[in-house]
């Protein structure tokens, strides 16, 4: 099954996914030494975001978040690619900038499931589900 969607940041990637209900800060969220959810109370807490597609609503704090996945990135500590409900401008520019692919604005709701494994075409604007 593929998902359209709309580009924010090119590329592709695949790999399992990995789902927060909750919206994410990159910085504040994230350890950005392990790549792991650090924040207290966040249902992803202890849980690696390194090679995995994100799937998440929205990002949320400080405007260091985009450079905070920058420095996962460069680290090798940052997920494959992101998947949104709404991107956001810190987010966006995050995943720009450190050339993560991804997509929001599904055409069609998914319930993605952790571990679902994915294929992220965000040069043509899907996501697979094989």
């Amino acid at each position: 099954m593929k998902l359209k969607g709309e580009i924010v940041s090119r590329g592709k990637a695949e790999g399992d996914c990995l789902v927060s209900p909750e919206p994410i800060s990159f910085f504040g969220s994230i350890d950005l030494e392990r790549g792991t959810v650090s924040e207290k109370g966040h249902p992803l807490k202890g849980k690696t975001i390194a090679g995995k597609i994100l799937v998440f609503p929205r990002g949320k704090g400080s405007t260091v978040g985009s450079f905070a996945l920058y420095r996962l990135k460069k680290q090798g500590m940052a997920p494959a690619g992101l998947i949104l409900e709404e991107a956001e401008p810190i987010v966006a520019t995050g995943a720009i900038i450190s050339d993560i692919p991804l997509l929001h604005r599904l055409e069609k709701k998914h319930d993605f499931q952790d571990g679902e494994s994915l294929i992220l075409n965000c040069d043509k604007g899907y996501v697979e589900i094989p």
